[in-house]
């Protein structure tokens, strides 16, 4: 969603402006967001949860991020976006502790403001029972006159004791960029991105906004898990973000949390960045102890949850996704998708010398992302992902690798396509053992400007092995053959060179 609507905007405005803003950008913070991905330290030997011989590779998993054991019964598969708003207009009714909704932003429309009405509804919200917490991003939260903050405010009018809006604010907009740069373009300096939505003992991961079109036609993937360990520690996760994100009030002004001291747009950055990563770093580690030591069970689904915060310099995401990718061995399938075909230069470079798999990469037909013909800018957006499509599937040619790297455009007539993460097939397997889900794009937004999570499933159960198969062929159905060899305008080349990272 944000790469539409920053291109949308970029496409009302002048080239020369653009080239001019975010080149700037792009020289003043190259080193700061663009830098190589380290490993995490895996720390401790953790024991492998798994028994079958098509999952006790991925034993590794243990040393970097909690386990989460549960059972595949626990774990339903939404498929459609109108299933995935009726799921959250169900459990914001009815839920009885706890919700917690982690989304970029929240859209302003009529399906919006239902959910924003079922909240307030809810007799134990009322009652004070029931405790929300909303973490979005602060400037495509903050945008426009009527925007995420305005359509949330009716949840703390009486109920600031049991409600918490929180805004993350990355820490790089500051100074003269926050003071003079416009709205919309302070997006793409790093946002809040993660999306989860927690009800009671309940955890819905996603790559979907809480806006109209994700409610609609706009597909994405969701994993529904009933697990209370699971979110009692995604609960917790947020609640740390929260505490150096901005706290709004019931007349939606901002201020920091109450045990935090630095603002994350003044003062020393590196102490606002190094203070933040402390408390997510250790959460996870204590975690990641705690969970791990004890994690054989007797279930036969594991959960690994993955988080990236690359201006943090949190990058275990990054990490697994690279380790998975280049540990693929001969015989092996991965299925990855994406909205936006715009893979990192090191994860292109995995699939292509590393990666032993054959390799299926779904992205966006040019019509399914809503650009083609569009005016100005905007409508050389679709010839921008064909071009480094093009360039990528050069050197699968040049390095030889053609035969097992496949790129497909998903088409679906009146829809876009948002979904992304990534299925593995062992040797000689019909269904995959491994999925990842969750909002990271794979692209450099991903790993060096956004705040992401995913999770890493891994199951041993046959049925659920088959039900994420099954999502699988609904998405990659609607895929054809791309064709990357589409006529690109001689300016899209600079476009790209310029802004790549940025979308």
């Amino acid at each position: 969603m944000f790469v539409t609507n920053t291109f949308a905007v970029i496409s009302s405005c002048r080239c020369n402006l653009l080239i001019i803003v975010v080149d700037m950008i792009r020289r003043l913070f190259n080193t700061v967001l663009e830098g190589a991905v380290q490993s995490p330290s895996e720390g401790l030997f953790y024991p492998s949860p798994f028994t079958k011989s098509d999952t006790s590779n991925f034993g590794w998993l243990s040393s970097v991020t909690p386990c989460f054991p549960v059972n595949a019964s626990n774990i339903r598969i939404i498929s459609e976006p109108y299933q995935f708003y009726e799921t959250l207009l169900h459990y914001c009714e009815s839920a009885s502790r706890r919700i917690t909704l982690v989304s970029l932003y929240l859209g302003t429309g009529d399906l919006e403001n239902q959910l924003v009405k079922a909240l307030t509804a809810n007799k134990q919200f009322q009652d004070k029972k029931l405790i929300i917490n909303v973490l979005l991003d602060y400037t495509r939260g903050s945008r426009n006159r009527n925007n995420s903050r305005t359509a949330l405010q009716p949840l703390l009018q009486d109920n600031e004791t049991n409600c918490t809006i929180s805004l993350y604010h990355t820490p790089v907009l500051r100074g003269l960029l926050k003071k003079y740069m416009p709205n919309r373009y302070n997006e793409l300096i790093g946002l809040q991105h993660m999306k989860l939505y927690i009800f009671d003992d309940t955890l819905i991961i996603s790559g979907a906004n809480l806006s109209n079109d994700y409610f609609t036609n706009r597909q994405d993937r969701y994993y529904l898990i009933e697990d209370k360990k699971l979110t009692d520690f995604y609960s917790g996760l947020v609640h740390k973000v929260q505490s150096f994100s901005l706290r709004m009030d019931k007349n939606n002004n901002l201020s920091l949390s109450t045990d935090w001291n630095c603002a994350p747009y003044e003062g020393n950055k590196q102490d606002f960045i190094e203070k933040a990563a402390d408390r997510v770093e250790s959460y996870l580690e204590e975690y990641k102890q705690e969970q791990n030591m004890h994690s054989i069970h007797d279930c036969d689904t594991y959960i690994f949850p993955t988080f990236q915060m690359g201006q943090l310099g949190v990058e275990q995401d990054s990490y697994i996704t690279e380790k998975v990718l280049g540990e693929a061995p001969v015989g092996s399938k991965l299925r990855i998708a994406t909205g936006y075909f715009n893979l990192t230069s090191q994860y292109m470079s995995t699939l292509i010398h590393d990666c032993q798999a054959d390799c299926e990469i779904l992205m966006a037909h040019p019509k399914a992302n809503g650009f083609l013909g569009a005016k100005g800018l905007a409508g050389g957006i679709p010839y921008a992902y064909s071009l480094i499509a093009e360039k990528f599937r050069r050197q699968c040619e040049k390095n030889k690798q053609q035969h097992r790297i496949y790129l497909l455009e998903y088409l679906r007539d009146g829809w876009t396509y948002h979904g992304k993460g990534l299925w593995y097939y062992p040797p000689k397997s019909k269904y995959p053992c491994l999925t990842m889900v969750g909002s990271p794009n794979f692209g450099d937004r991903s790993v060096t400007k956004d705040l992401e999570t995913q999770l890493v499933i891994v199951s041993e159960n046959p049925q659920l092995r088959k039900q994420m198969h099954e999502e699988s062929e609904r998405l990659y159905g609607r895929g054809l053959i791309a064709d990357t060899k589409r006529e690109v305008p001689l300016w899209v080349n600079t476009f790209v060179s310029l802004f790549r990272s940025y979308f």
